[in-house]
């Protein structure tokens, strides 16, 4: 895989199993700036799902600082965006926008996503970028028991 240019010096590059830990750091950080509730699981126990379950399962890209650090993270799978985390601190720089792009380079046949209905930054973000709400859940469907949105993201096709 080749790395994806970003502004500023900044790179988004295919995550490796050396970056796990710092993967996990920038996970919790920005879950718990972004949420008033706990985690369902305890930060010990989220590390080893991001070794032990996402690293080896997903295709995870971070994006890293010009000193090396990682200040944002996506993991893909088949059709779904799973995660997309940004660090405190990075928010609005486009870190964002430029993991969605790849995200959408990646899988051009579509993308669904979940969020939190509690998150408006996230659903304005996903909606400024073509991302349709498709469903309401009430939160028995997550770990965290919050009600959340799913979203689908389909390429426009050209019309003839």
């Amino acid at each position: 895989m080749t790395a994806d240019s970003a502004s500023a010096g900044d790179e988004v590059r295919r995550a490796t199993a050396a970056d796990a830990a710092e993967v996990a750091e920038v996970y919790l950080a920005s879950f718990k700036a972004t949420y008033d509730f706990p985690l369902a699981h305890s930060d010990d126990e989220v590390r080893r799902w991001i070794v032990d379950i996402l690293m080896p399962t997903h295709e995870v890209w971070v994006a890293v600082d010009t000193d090396g650090s990682i200040v944002g993270l996506m993991a893909l799978s088949a059709d779904m965006l799973d995660q997309l985390y940004i660090a405190p601190g990075w928010t609005s720089r486009g870190i964002g926008s430029r993991l969605v792009e790849l995200a959408k380079r990646r899988r051009p046949a579509g993308l669904d996503l979940y969020t939190l209905q509690v998150n408006a930054n996230a659903r304005r973000f996903y909606e400024r970028r073509g991302f349709r709400q498709i469903w309401l859940g009430d939160g028995s469907t997550n770990e965290e028991h919050q009600p959340d949105v799913r979203y689908t993201w389909r390429e426009a096709k050209a019309e003839r």
